[in-house]
């Protein structure tokens, strides 16, 4: 009996390392007191709160136990329960809200790294998403080009992907760090980064769903024709790194010339002051994207 005993806790905890599990993270101190208010939520403390967070994220892990970490949000954790008509002061209910994170919301895996690196990357990835979700509907709602008839933010989508794509296909060799700025209503500005690194062989290497949002934002400015620009800087090794530059004019991309990527990296945006250059740097006229031009016709 004692030998059975043994091998089924043996068994059990060998099948502890097969589950995958999700943590939801409360990043900052205003969210860690709106959750106070319920009485089984017991910490007192945040900054105590992260260590017991991180302790737990090594100990799972030097079990061989895989962890997700998700953005924990008061507001949607109530509106949740509300919704499912769960008791939101209790502990089940707050891991059936993390299981519908680890499905939906933003996410990032646990691999060893402290949460001084863990928790930038998180939210992060909850702007990231956050984007994606609002360029995405607010594409939706642009609704059919009255001449064509075509689905405009489609349409953009499409022609976003083909920009991008020619973008990446004339820069010079070397990892690109990309970061596409629009302004919409006043005091609104989507900015989205992407970063593609260089493999051995030449091959670019992206993060999909950097790119998805990335292409999203582009793509909403060119729908609305809204003011805006892409940048790419360029790094590779034994060279000084190049900075290239288009704006967004109608529905394409127009180059800036060295000059103006110059004026716009060293000036500052709030005073209008100039600001030293970077060392080692190079501001740059941008590649010919080649097939990019538009023929003559109806374009969205």
């Amino acid at each position: 009996m004692a030998h059975t005993d043994q091998t089924d806790h043996t068994m059990r905890r060998v099948l502890r390392r097969e589950i995958a599990g999700t943590i939801g993270l409360l990043t900052d101190e205003h969210d860690f007191r709106a959750m106070r208010r319920y009485r089984s939520f017991t910490f007192h403390d945040h900054t105590a709160y992260l260590h017991q967070v991180e302790a737990l994220l090594r100990a799972r892990a030097a079990q061989g136990t895989h962890t997700t970490v998700a953005l924990f949000d008061p507001e949607e954790y109530a509106d949740f329960c509300t919704l499912a008509g769960l008791d939101a002061d209790a502990p089940a209910s707050r891991a059936r809200f993390t299981a519908e994170l680890a499905t939906h919301g933003p996410t990032v895996p646990y691999e060893g790294q402290s949460l001084a690196d863990l928790l930038p990357a998180l939210i992060d990835e909850a702007v990231r998403q956050a984007t994606w979700e609002y360029t995405t509907a607010l594409l939706a709602r642009l609704g059919d080009c009255a001449t064509c008839g075509e689905d405009l933010g489609r349409a953009a989508f499409t022609r976003a992907t083909h920009l991008l794509r020619r973008v990446l296909e004339t820069a010079p060799p070397g990892n690109r760090h990309l970061v596409c700025s629009v302004s919409g209503h006043p005091e609104e500005t989507l900015v989205s980064a992407l970063l593609v690194d260089t493999e051995t062989d030449g091959t670019p290497h992206l993060d999909e769903a950097e790119a998805l949002e990335f292409t999203s934002v582009l793509a909403l400015g060119l729908a609305t024709h809204s003011p805006g620009g892409l940048v790419m800087r360029i790094s590779a090794p034994g060279g000084p790194d190049r900075i290239h530059g288009w704006r967004l004019r109608g529905y394409a991309l127009e180059p800036l010339t060295a000059a103006e990527v110059f004026d716009a990296y060293c000036t500052d945006i709030e005073s209008g002051d100039l600001i030293s250059p970077e060392s080692n740097v190079d501001y740059c006229a941008p590649p010919d994207l080649g097939d990019d031009r538009l023929p003559p016709g109806h374009h969205h």
